[in-house]
Order: structure tokens, then sequence, then C-alpha cells
């Protein structure tokens, strides 16, 4: 089992143990039943992905392609409008349509409007050291400008650490078994992002640390919370701690400019995921 996945198993447990219920919840499931949520505050990871402790579960097969297109969506070619992001590959963000073909002035438009990371990049380069280095999604303006989905993974902060990256990142809410788990598509995705930037800086990735105000597991997938457990007991069993842990490395002659890279740069070494692939009723 990796890093992530005894974290994932270790926070099942504190929120089947330790959670609460939440009242009057805002998402719905597509039959128009509220989406009630079994919650814990204030969950942490930490990764060395310069050790290899690279965030990915096992437990079932994820989406990583498809987070890492995500980011590009966010960070690289900044966008708030569905049709864009279809084209990059991204179509789960659909049914977050505020009625305009966009997301609203959110995410990718944020990041875009106030030019986010070319600022980040530009800052690293110049003075590494300093520790200014915020790239936040969470304006205020842009909440009020129109409606649409207040971004969840919404902070990062960064520095540097003699030839390493480091990053934070804070999330005020998350779907633990969908996306913002150990392992799960945020974490592999802003590792991605971490990764990235190091590399147009001329540095290493370092410490990656994931920090989630509010974590939930759905009422709806409770079942699959316990076969993941299942899952866990299987996997201790036949683990064999000689076997190369599964890893995202970027391509060393991908592009030095942010701009320049690509997916085909990423590739996965070593993930064999549980079988078969788990299905999630998202609140919506």
């Amino acid at each position: 089992m990796t890093k992530a996945d005894k974290y994932l198993v270790n926070d099942i447990h504190s929120i089947l143990d330790n959670g609460y219920k939440d009242e009057n919840p805002r998402p719905r499931y597509e039959d128009g039943t509220p989406a009630h949520t079994i919650s814990v505050n204030h969950v942490m990871r930490k990764y060395d992905l310069s050790k290899g402790e690279f965030p990915v579960c096992t437990l079932r097969r994820q989406a990583w392609k498809t987070g890492i297109r995500e980011i590009f969506t966010i960070y690289q070619r900044p966008t708030n409008v569905l049709s864009e992001m279809r084209k990059m590959g991204v179509t789960w963000w659909d049914p977050w349509d505020i009625g305009d073909g966009t997301i609203g002035q959110r995410y990718g438009a944020t990041v875009k409007r106030y030019d986010l990371i070319n600022n980040l990049i530009a800052d690293i380069k110049k003075d590494p050291y300093a520790r200014r280095k915020v790239v936040s999604l969470w304006q205020e303006a842009d909440l009020h400008e129109t409606a649409g989905l207040a971004p969840c993974a919404f902070l990062t902060i960064w520095n540097v650490r003699g030839e390493y990256l480091d990053m934070v990142l804070v999330q005020r809410s998350g779907d633990m078994l969908t996306a913002s788990g150990a392992g799960g598509i945020n974490e592999i995705q802003y590792a991605a992002l971490l990764m990235m930037i190091a590399r147009v800086c001329g540095l290493k990735e370092g410490v990656f640390t994931h920090f989630v105000a509010n974590e939930q597991i759905y009422d709806r997938h409770m079942e699959n919370a316990d076969e993941m457990l299942r899952r866990a007991d299987e996997a201790e069993k036949t683990h064999d701690e000689n076997a190369p842990a599964p890893r995202l490395v970027l391509n060393k002659d991908a592009g030095c400019e942010f701009t320049d890279i690509t997916l085909d740069d990423f590739e996965m070494l070593d993930y064999e995921p549980m079988q078969p692939q788990l299905k999630f009723e998202l609140g919506i």
C-alpha cells in the first residue's frame, strides 16, 4: 500500500468513528434528494515527492490524466468556459453550468484575471526566499460578481528550500472518496502542478502538504467506504515491501516554459490500482 492508501484508511476510520452529520445541505443528488455528508474538520497529509512519496491511491483507479487536464484549464490555459474545458478533455464541470456556458467567475477565470500563475513563477525566479508566494482563487470580488460554485481547493503557498520547491494546498471542503482524499484527484493534480512549477523555475519538487478544513463522506458513499477498507485489508496481506511505489514522473525533456508542458510529458509508473472501479453518485 502507498503512503496515500495508509492515510486514506486512517481518514475513513476517523470519519466513521468521529464524524458528524450536516444539516440542510446545499448539494442534491440527481433524483433531488438532499446529499448529506459525515464530516471531520482539519485533515492534513504530507508527502515528500523527492523521496518518491507520490500521492496516488491504489484502492481504486484514479483518473490522473483528467486531473492534470483540469489543472491545465485552471492554471496553464485558464478558462471558465465549459466548451473550452471539454476541448481540453475535462467534462465533469458540466453540471455546474450557471446558465451561460461557464462556471462563473471562478477558478481559471480568476487565475487569468489576476495573472496569478505568471506572477508566481516570476516571483520564484526573482526572489526565491521571499515568503509571500501565495496563489489565492478566493477573490471576494469574483465570488460576488457571478453565481457559481465557490472554489474548494482555493489556496496554494510556495516556499523555496535550497534546490527544492515545497507547496501547501489549502482546501475549504472536500468529498473525500471522489476527489479530496489521500491519493485522490486533488492531491494528484496539485502534486503535478508542483512538479511543473518546479521544472520551469529550475528547481526540484519537494514537500507537498494538503490541508482540508472540512472533509466528508457522502451518505450514499458509505458502502464504497467499507469496500475500500476491505480492499486495504486485502492489500495489506499481499503487500510486497520491495515492490516499487507508484509515482508520477515529468519527462526530463519537457519544455522549460509553463505553457509548453503537455499531458504527454507525464507518465505514471508502477501504478496497479485494485479493480473493479467503484462508482460514486455525486451531490451537485
